[in-house]
């Protein structure tokens, strides 16, 4: 019974490495964007949907 206890601690030990690892990869992405939207250019596109003013035969 000790040696499944063992086991157990070991994979919660994988576990949560892996967890704390995938959270770390998941707030550097979201830092990266953050700053990307806080230093982009304005959008430079004409209001509306151009492709309707262009082909409107109505």
């Amino acid at each position: 019974m000790a040696k499944k206890v063992a086991e157990k601690d070991g994979k919660d030990d994988l576990r949560k490495a892996r967890l704390a690892e995938e959270l770390r990869a998941n707030l550097q992405k979201r830092k990266a964007q953050s700053r990307s939207r806080r230093t982009g250019d304005a959008d430079s596109r004409p209001e509306g949907i151009a492709a309707s003013a262009k082909n409107s035969k109505d």
